[in-house]
């Protein structure tokens, strides 16, 4: 015992040697030219994770990676999205911050709503994303869920018929971080309240954008609300947690348990990739992502 002891204690008074570069191992093996093969994940890619990078040259590598479709991205960009042989995946809408808990934002959510539903009619897109915004000082809970699906029942009639579902995003409300990591005073940050408001809605042509990051970071125990709730499940956003970064080892979700277990409900639709690149090479990034989520 003495004499392992003193193995032990030598060896950890070596000097350590240096380590890779955090995530190293796994940059250099992905290989330069991984494009998806398995498919059974219907994969796309929010563009706007990608800023600076011109929305054309990463439309350009998207294809290239054979991810089915993009969303996040300006519609002006839609039209060379589909030319590459893009889907487009979500359509964008009012925005997180401005959202029908405060009734003064009805009206132009509705008509942003409404706007959005033509554009996803047009190119062919499945969904339009809403969100609940921010929570206004000193409303009731009860009134702030009211005053949601008031708004959103002047919408719904118009999405049946044009037969484009609207998902409502569950965001965090703890990463006060950066403004695209986390949403501090978001009403939304509760993924129970948010299926509550889709059962509420009680229409197939509203569901659930479930984020696995925010929900991680809110709620947690991933794969058993994906199998208690997918009925309810409309769209899917992935990034690695802590950091909305790669979906690499640096971080806490099991990704291909958690794309297993979306597939072993039935889900058809789309998985976006979202998180913010910190490698240096973001189209690297990408495809390891890719990789990572083609189960």
């Amino acid at each position: 015992m003495l004499a392992a002891g003193a193995v032990a204690a030598a060896a950890t008074s070596q000097p350590v040697k240096a380590a890779l570069p955090i995530a190293q191992a796994t940059r250099d093996a992905v290989p330069a030219d991984f494009r998806i093969t398995n498919k059974r994940i219907r994969q796309s890619v929010m563009g706007w994770c990608f800023n600076p990078m011109p929305v054309p040259e990463l439309i350009k590598h998207c294809a290239d990676i054979g991810l089915e479709a993009i969303e996040g991205i300006d519609p002006k960009f839609y039209p060379e999205a589909k030319k590459q042989g893009l889907k487009i995946s979500l359509v964008g809408s009012h925005g997180f911050a401005t959202g029908p808990v405060d009734t003064a934002n009805h009206e132009m959510c509705v008509a942003k709503l409404k706007s959005s539903i033509d554009t996803a009619v047009e190119f062919g897109a499945p969904s339009v994303i809403t969100f609940t915004g921010m929570t206004v000082k000193g409303m009731a809970d009860a009134t702030a869920e009211k005053n949601c699906l008031d708004c959103w029942k002047q919408v719904i009639d118009y999405a049946t018929e044009k037969k484009i579902v609207l998902v409502l995003e569950h965001l965090n409300s703890r990463d006060d971080s950066h403004p695209m990591k986390g949403h501090p005073g978001y009403f939304g940050d509760d993924v129970e309240r948010c299926i509550d408001l889709v059962k509420r809605m009680d229409s197939p042509y509203f569901k659930l954008l479930f984020d696995v990051y925010h929900v991680q970071i809110m709620n947690g125990d991933v794969i058993r609300r994906i199998q208690n709730y997918h009925s309810f499940i409309g769209h899917y956003h992935t990034a690695g947690n802590p950091g909305r970064k790669e979906l690499d080892e640096t971080q806490e979700i099991n990704y291909p348990a958690v794309m297993k277990a979306i597939l072993a409900t039935g889900y058809d639709l789309f998985v976006a990739q979202e998180f913010i690149p910190t490698w240096d090479d973001p189209i690297l990034a990408l495809r390891h992502s890719a990789m990572v989520c083609d189960v």
